[in-house]
């Protein structure tokens, strides 16, 4: 096994959720067997900006699942997906 980079789409509930916050939540949610890399914002439509945060963890069973759920529950978080999973080398 190796390690992996993971691209996560984090959608906010709405232009008037503060972005900041949920970058900090996230932080401090992430799994131990993760690791964030960045975080960017990426704007959508109509004013609203989602979250692409990339994360490194090991090539193992379950993959993203742990950070999607992690992230799912922090508060001002309408959606989580994962986008792209790529091998290290």
């Amino acid at each position: 096994m190796g390690k992996v980079v993971a691209t996560i789409n984090v959608v906010p509930e709405g232009v008037e959720t503060d972005l900041e916050k949920i970058k900090i939540e996230i932080e401090k949610v992430v799994p131990p067997q993760a690791e964030i890399h960045q975080i960017k914002e990426e704007p959508i439509a109509f004013g609203l900006v989602s979250l692409k945060v990339f994360v490194t963890l090991e090539d193992a069973a379950g993959g993203t699942d742990p950070i999607e759920k992690a992230f799912s529950t922090i508060k001002g978080v309408r959606r989580v997906e994962t986008v792209d999973v790529r091998r290290l080398l």
